[in-house]
């Protein structure tokens, strides 16, 4: 995301997802070479046995359980970091819609094609998918987001779905695609960064930056009394035990990888459009959605609790017949 465009699609990966690739085969082997021997001899102690049996109970299955333990961990990072690799091998080739607000127009490629395809951001319709069914397990329901065209000169229909983790996920996803293209938000830390550990000149991802700013405000907040010493012991030991800030050098080379593929990977025509423009020549909004965006407002004003479902149903009943709602 910069001043001129917004990648929606672009695989941005998580220092969590790092954190349990590392951090659960570790705590696996931990577990297998010391936790269950000290447990087993703590219990050969609880039945009367003396300490020195029990150091021997140790080192028996110390010695019995470490080579499993070994290769238990290995195999689970295995395991755990193969779907990254493989999600690799797909976003080699992979474009990312592009939102451009200066030109108020959408970029498209879709899967298997290599000419792109600029839609007038007006013209695009969204929406949210809800579905529910009973299994043996009980009723289980899914939700997803998605957004839709008519190419300009042919008239064939395109969409773009995803599942999201509910409807909140979904419609803050658009919301947030919208603030952007309409300029009431201006960074992506105004979009995702919920623990406020990115500074005012930080990049947008979880890099090593996040790692420090967390430390510092743990030591902050312990200073003033608002931490205690177990949650600041619990703090360093989940962090040890997840390579400390490992992940987050991983974090920031995965996102340098990923630039590089994305931009081998994209079309020249699209290149070329994405170039930023002078303030004279960017495109404005139409005057039919500056009016359906002022009473918006005025509706969340009203009642700020609203859903934003029912805001904008209500005025797309109020504007029936104009097609920019969809923007």
């Amino acid at each position: 995301m910069n001043v001129g465009y917004l990648d929606f699609g672009a695989k941005a990966t998580s220092v969590f997802g790092w954190q349990m690739t590392f951090g659960g085969p570790f705590g696996l082997f931990l577990l297998g070479a010391f936790g269950f021997p000290i447990i087993l001899s703590g219990l050969a102690m609880a039945h009367g046995r003396e300490l020195e049996t029990a150091v021997e109970v140790f080192w028996e299955m110390f010695d019995y359980g470490f080579s499993i333990a070994v290769w238990g961990g290995l195999f689970g990072f295995f395991m755990l970091y193969l779907p990254r690799w493989q999600a690799y091998a797909k976003l080699r080739n992979a474009i990312p819609t592009r939102f451009n607000r200066q030109r108020r127009e959408v970029c498209f490629v879709p899967k298997g094609q290599n000419e792109p395809i600029f839609v007038p951001w007006e013209e695009l319709v969204a929406w949210v998918t809800e579905a529910q069914g009973v299994t043996e397990y009980g009723v289980q329901r899914q939700y997803g987001f998605g957004i839709g065209f008519y190419h300009p000169e042919t008239g064939e229909k395109y969409t773009l779905e995803f599942e999201t983790y509910g409807q909140p996920q979904a419609i803050s996803t658009w919301e947030a695609i919208r603030a952007y293209m309409e300029y009431e938000v201006h960074t992506l830390k105004d979009i995702q960064d919920p623990l406020e550990l990115q500074g005012p000149d930080d990049p947008p991802w979880e890099g090593v930056h996040v790692f420090r700013n967390a430390r510092k405000r743990l030591h902050d907040e312990y200073g003033n009394g608002k931490r205690g010493m177990l949650y600041l012991i619990g703090w360093y030991l989940y962090h040890l035990v997840t390579f400390w800030t490992i992940p987050n050098r991983l974090v920031e080379w995965e996102v340098k990888k990923i630039k590089r593929m994305s931009q081998k990977a994209l079309p020249k025509a699209m290149a070329q459009w994405s170039e930023p423009l002078p303030e004279d020549q960017c495109a404005r909004p139409s005057e039919e959605l500056k009016r359906q965006s002022r009473r918006v407002l005025e509706l969340q004003k009203a009642d700020p609790r609203r859903s934003v479902l029912e805001v904008f149903a209500q005025v797309d009943e109020e504007f029936a017949g104009t097609s920019s709602m969809t923007a």
